[in-house]
């Protein structure tokens, strides 16, 4: 800490952000652009822009990795000065830090500053957040995933494998009368953990409580029956009230999970929910696509999942490999071992893998990844498995057995007949 004349403490403490951005003008006066504007800066000279304003508050440029160019903009309405008729767009790594007593210790405050008003500077074709370092001072105030990869493990009684589950289909419009039955068949199947989908939160047709009463009531027989009882993530984004009663009403009936729509409710609201949370915290993605899917704009997955963290999920999606979505295998690898990349020497989540999974996804998911500590949900891989969802589930094991052993999926297959079906159904698709 150091003090001003005027005897305010001011901290030595920064924050990293690393961008990838494309623009047409020198890269260097660029990256000064971005950081005069998320900082002490605006598009001229203030009177209030002292000296010792900018020494004590101004973001620095850190780092600058030029990269390639394109004569073809990323995004439109790129401004063009006179003379850039024919302009080159210019692509670079930039790293800037930001003093942290600027924003404190706040998670919404610090989105402003890192990812705010930089989207919109008319000198970029493109610009992306892709990471954040952050000082540990960071960990006092957020204190993470409460239940993390262990405590989600001690709650499904899953160890030394895959947490293996599925998705209620379909996804929104199943009648309180179709819920038991499935969620029954699911349950006597073995299977680990079992979700609402994203659609379905408190809809008109099956209010909250009276789902959380159906599937608990057959969790709690089958668990009876089976000694097992199933990890069931119920959806409770809402608004803040609304989430606390659905947490609430999970916990009194005796859930192990609450799902959360991360992007819907917001990081503060996570945070929030963090603080009182008695079971493992589900994270959502759903509208991610937008944050990212141009190569040019928005937010990688590594700043992501760290704002995640910090704010307390302890499960956060990160598709899975060969799915049905717009993202490429290298993508969701790196994902993966992000999030089971210590953070302030914890802060571990369980990724969770989904969209067009099967028993074979988890040879080429082990290759990669090298750990068991995932959530691999198979929707059609369990619940259309010709076998039915009992064979389902058992040959989402014995892929990840065949996966763990190093043996050859097919020739394991030959002494398993519910991986032999799995692999004549979805194999070859």
């Amino acid at each position: 800490m150091k003090m001003t004349k005027e005897g305010i403490q001011m901290s030595d403490e920064r924050v990293f952000a690393t961008y990838l951005i494309e623009t047409p003008y020198p890269v260097e006066k660029a990256a000064e652009i971005m950081a005069g504007e998320q900082s002490t800066g605006t598009f001229i000279a203030v009177p209030g822009e002292t000296t010792e304003i900018k020494r004590q508050h101004r973001a620095n440029v850190v780092k600058i990795e030029e990269l390639d160019s394109s004569i073809t903009p990323g995004l439109p309405e790129c401004h063009l000065s006179k003379g850039m008729e024919k302009p080159v767009y210019k692509r670079a790594r930039v790293t800037l830090s930001f003093p942290l007593h600027n924003f404190g210790h706040s998670l919404p405050n610090l989105l402003s500053t890192v990812a705010g008003n930089l989207y919109e500077l008319r000198e970029f074709s493109g610009l992306r957040l892709e990471d954040l370092e952050l000082p540990e001072s960071f960990s006092k105030k957020y204190q993470g995933p409460k239940y993390g990869i262990e405590g989600t493990r001690e709650f499904a009684g899953v160890y030394k494998r895959p947490i293996i589950g599925t998705i209620i289909k379909p996804s929104i419009g199943l009648p309180g009368s179709g819920y038991g039955p499935l969620v029954r068949e699911l349950a006597e199947a073995g299977i680990d953990f079992i979700k609402d989908d994203e659609l379905c939160g408190n809809p008109p047709y099956l209010p909250f409580e009276e789902r959380v009463r159906i599937v608990m009531d057959e969790i709690n027989r089958a668990s009876e029956k089976t000694g097992k009882k199933v990890m069931y993530a119920f959806n409770i984004t809402g608004e803040i009230d609304e989430m606390k009663r659905n947490h609430d009403t999970v916990v009194k009936a005796g859930g192990t999970c609450v799902m959360v729509s991360i992007n819907s409710v917001g990081y503060s609201a996570v945070t929030h929910l963090n603080g009182y949370s008695e079971v493992p915290i589900h994270g959502h993605r759903n509208q991610w696509g937008a944050m990212t899917r141009s190569p040019f704009l928005g937010m990688g997955f590594l700043a992501y999942q760290k704002i995640c963290r910090l704010a307390g999920v302890d499960h956060l999606h990160t598709n899975g490999l060969n799915s049905k979505f717009a993202e490429s295998n290298e993508s969701v690898v790196t994902s993966i071992r992000s999030l089971l990349t210590p953070m302030f020497g914890g802060y571990e989540a369980m990724p969770v893998l989904s969209s067009a999974q099967w028993a074979g996804s988890a040879i080429t998911t082990y290759q990669q990844v090298r750990s068991l500590d995932v959530i691999h949900l198979a929707g059609g891989g369990i619940l259309a498995h010709p076998g039915g969802a009992k064979e389902g589930v058992k040959s989402m094991q014995l892929g990840w057995e065949a996966a763990e052993k190093g043996h050859d999926l097919e020739v394991y297959a030959n002494k398993h007949h519910e991986l032999k079906k799995a692999i004549e159904a979805f194999g070859k698709k």
